[in-house]
């Protein structure tokens, strides 16, 4: 899951921002020291920061130039300073691009995933993907623990490509059943059940017992505990 650091001090401004952003599945932090926006934001290692330009403490310039010193994070201002200046000056700092207060968030969502496919080219969906001790590669169909790896189906590393880049959350199975069936209606949800009972199976091999857990009436979500 691809992660946003807001720093904003209007919490009105940052909620909503936080809340929109989640319903795109973002996962989101709000700066919340002022004095220390940069170790903040370096800690957390977002994949994106929305910078606004007046802040409670040091402008949103300051902050780009100290996150600029040890990081190449996509940096979109947002501002309600709208002269060419700000833009330039932002730019100059270190933005990648800037956008004026009142925020259309069609506009910024359109924003954010262009930046985000221009950085990483879809790293989101790399090859291979971690959680803790367990590896998933998504172009040899493996699931590796140390030396000990199991074959996979394409089915089988859809659904778990879907649950390790969701790894702190509970996926739906209709989510799933999109994900691996583009909404089928030929396909039906024990088709889920009997791919999963087999994914358990598999991670079991690796020496990983309950590993995936049902959320009853919701989905399915890794045991991450497990997967050390």
């Amino acid at each position: 899951m691809m992660k946003i650091f807001i720093v904003e001090d209007d919490d009105v401004i940052s909620k909503l921002l936080k809340k929109k952003l989640e319903e795109w599945d973002f996962s989101v932090e709000i700066s919340k020291d002022f004095r220390a926006v940069s170790k903040e934001c370096l800690d957390y290692k977002p994949h994106l920061v929305l910078m606004d330009v007046n802040l409670s403490y040091k402008n949103g310039y300051y902050w780009t130039k100290k996150i600029r010193e040890e990081s190449t994070v996509p940096i979109i201002f947002i501002s309600s300073a709208s002269q060419n200046m700000d833009i330039v000056m932002a730019i100059q700092y270190g933005a990648d691009d800037y956008l004026i207060k009142p925020i259309d968030m069609n506009v910024l969502i359109a924003k954010i995933n262009a930046m985000l496919r221009r950085t990483y080219e879809f790293k989101m969906f790399c090859d291979e993907i971690s959680v803790k001790e367990v590896s998933l590669d998504t172009k040899a169909l493996t699931l590796s623990r140390g030396h000990s790896s199991v074959e996979l189906t394409n089915t089988e590393k859809n659904i778990l490509e879907e649950l390790f880049n969701n790894k702190n959350k509970v996926v739906s199975r209709e989510r799933l059943m999109e994900k691996c069936w583009n909404g089928d209606d030929f396909i039906d949800d024990n088709t889920l059940s009997v791919n999963m009972a087999r994914i358990r199976k598999k991670i079991k091999e690796l020496g990983i017992v309950d590993g995936i857990l049902t959320k009853k009436g919701l989905g399915y979500y890794l045991n991450e505990e497990k997967f050390d």
